[in-house]
């Protein structure tokens, strides 16, 4: 919505007809160049957060990176980073995630909760292979709760089998099959739990099963997973036990 300008009223006897303002020919150039940047009004706006700011704006938030908050411009991205400390970075093939720039273009409000149905091994092995065309940015151990990250937080990974939630959310895979009680581990669990929370702290997401959900739960798919062996009450108890950490704006390569 455009910034409105105040009018100053000038004396009666002063007073000329009202003339339709002109929008100056510099500003027609300036949109047609952003245009042709590819980035549209909405994604400068930002939500409508900086309405009237312009650079400024930016430069109150943070001075040395406010440039790539506009959403279609690549932050800058560091070979092996990680989002969740502790984390082991062995990439996805690029067949099965796209380059986003969330939470900036996206909105993520969602953990997604999966089972591989299969083991560790498999999982990584499947993600790495671009004949897939699927992947989760997470992958955890059933023997030691090791997290493996494949997609940065910040890219879409198709995990969810449906494109609104694939954009908005982060998925999670777990070693394990969904119809089997005994294939998710204590360590599993609190590992998981870990990693959960951690990303609900980054985005401001309430703990609770509104924001962490099953694969199952995703309108559209046929999938069952975490199947019903998953033990969201305990689950749950764990995510809700793990030390809250202040929210902190993410500085990829800061």
């Amino acid at each position: 919505m455009e910034a409105q300008q105040s009018r100053r009223s000038d004396p009666p006897q002063q007073r000329e007809p009202r003339q339709e303002q002109q929008v100056p020919e510099p500003r027609r150039e300036e949109r047609t160049a952003e245009r042709r940047r590819g980035v549209s009004r909405r994604a400068l706006l930002i939500g409508g957060a900086t309405v009237g700011l312009g650079a400024a704006g930016y430069l109150a938030v943070d001075g040395s990176n406010w440039w790539y908050r506009v959403p279609g411009v690549n932050r800058p991205r560091k070979e092996g980073e990680v989002d969740h400390p502790g984390a082991e970075w062995i990439p996805a093939s690029s067949a099965n995630w796209r380059m986003a720039d969330r939470p900036y273009d996206y909105t993520i409000d969602r953990v997604v909760i999966h089972t591989i149905e299969g083991d560790y091994a498999v999982g990584l092995k499947v993600f790495q292979d671009p004949g897939h065309g699927a992947a989760a940015h997470y992958v955890v151990r059933t023997e030691d709760g090791h997290v493996a990250q494949m997609v940065r937080e910040l890219d879409v990974a198709y995990h969810a089998g449906n494109r609104s939630f694939n954009e908005r959310s982060i998925g999670i895979e777990h070693e394990g099959f969904a119809g089997r009680a005994d294939s998710i581990t204590d360590a599993t669990y609190r590992a998981s739990a870990e990693l959960t929370a951690g990303i609900c702290d980054r985005y401001g997401l309430p703990r609770d099963r509104e924001h962490i959900v099953g694969h199952v739960e995703v309108p559209g798919t046929d999938h069952t997973d975490p199947g019903p062996h998953w033990d969201w009450d305990r689950y749950m108890r764990f995510v809700s036990a793990v030390p809250a950490t202040r929210a902190e704006e993410r500085e990829d390569g800061a």
